[in-house]
């Protein structure tokens, strides 16, 4: 994680896609927008799974396939979208993350282990 920590600080100041950081107003716009295209993404995200919802449906009745194979191969045919949405999720979060000089790294586990510790865990 702090490898694509390190990339996506270079790649978004080189891209000019930085969180500005000039003043509380300007910082605010910034995130709030940058927080509106990662909400968009996940979106598409969503939409992804739908379309092989809908695929496996399709090839159900259309090609008499039955439910697990036809799930499968949708997945397959979506999965190469389904990456680059993901990605573009991540690229996102990391942003946040950057901005905030969060090592992901180290909060992911430290939440994971939170987790595995509480006594609710659903």
């Amino acid at each position: 994680m702090k490898e694509i920590q390190k990339f996506l600080q270079k790649f978004q100041k080189e891209m000019n896609w930085e969180i500005t950081d000039e003043n509380y107003e300007e910082s605010r716009a910034s995130i709030l927008n940058n927080f509106m295209l990662f909400t968009t993404e996940v979106g598409e995200v969503g939409e992804e799974f739908r379309a092989i919802f809908n695929e496996t449906n399709q090839l159900m009745k259309d090609k008499h396939v039955n439910e697990e194979e036809a799930f499968e191969m949708a997945k397959e045919k979506y999965k190469e979208n389904i990456g680059k949405e993901l990605s573009d999720c991540i690229a996102y979060i990391v942003k946040f993350a950057n901005y905030l000089e969060i090592d992901l790294e180290k909060s992911f586990y430290e939440k994971m282990n939170e987790i595995k510790m509480r006594k609710n865990k659903d």
